[in-house]
């Protein structure tokens, strides 16, 4: 999942992405409002962790910005208010705007890490922290995957693709839209990585889990039979 971070403060931020890296997204960090608004009208993002006073364009008006273009497009990116501002006005101000979610600085990590996880699952329509398809369970949490209930090794990358492929259940998602999820601005991207990790998930769970749609892309139906 791809999640971009809107932080100023450079030793947070920096944290912020190390820590989320390690927990399995790919990770845009922006420095200040107006870079994050660009982000956000460019890239589709699984959620956005937002900082509220930020230099040239506030928190705030990035959040009331992006809302206003969800209305026009009927999407709703997940957002994460992570804060110092800790009274109940900023509280009821940034929620009212339209943040899913308000955390205050100092924070837990893992803490930020489970609230994203819940967001993004909402997000794509799932109550249960555990995904289930075709025999194959995948916990975010644990960052594990099971078959059959036998545990199967994924690399870092192959996880991420299974995880959007389980959210999306029963939709075509294009091969462009598995790129933008799984790698991050700056990370290289070979023209056939996707075909490769697809290539390698039928290979280590079993082949018909994964469908090319020839022309659109890859669909992971809701109830495959096995």
């Amino acid at each position: 999942m791809r999640i971009l971070v809107v932080e100023d403060d450079a030793l947070l931020g920096d944290a912020i992405q190390a820590g989320l890296r390690q927990s399995g997204y790919a990770v845009d960090w922006m420095k200040d409002g107006a870079s994050a608004e660009q982000a956000l009208t460019t890239e589709p993002y699984a959620a956005v962790v937002l900082d509220l006073g930020l230099p040239r364009l506030s928190g705030l008006e990035v959040l009331h910005r992006l809302r206003s273009r969800n209305i026009q497009t009927n999407a709703q990116t997940p957002v994460l208010i992570l804060t110092a501002m800790d009274t109940v006005d900023d509280r009821i101000k940034g929620l009212d705007t339209g943040a899913d979610d308000y955390m205050v600085k100092p924070f837990d990590m893992g803490e930020l890490a489970a609230r994203l996880r819940a967001l993004v699952r909402r997000a794509s329509g799932k109550t249960a922290p555990l995904l289930q398809v075709s025999g194959v369970k995948l916990d975010p949490a644990a960052h594990c995957v099971l078959y059959q209930d036998k545990p199967v090794e994924l690399s870092a990358k192959e996880f991420a693709l299974l995880h959007a492929l389980m959210l999306n259940s029963g939709k075509v998602l294009s091969r462009a839209r598995l790129e933008e999820q799984l790698y991050a601005w700056g990370d290289e991207v070979e023209s056939n990585t996707v075909e490769v990790h697809i290539h390698h998930l039928r290979r280590k769970l079993f082949p018909e889990l994964i469908e090319t749609i020839r022309g659109v892309g890859y669909l992971m139906p809701r109830d495959k039979a096995i």
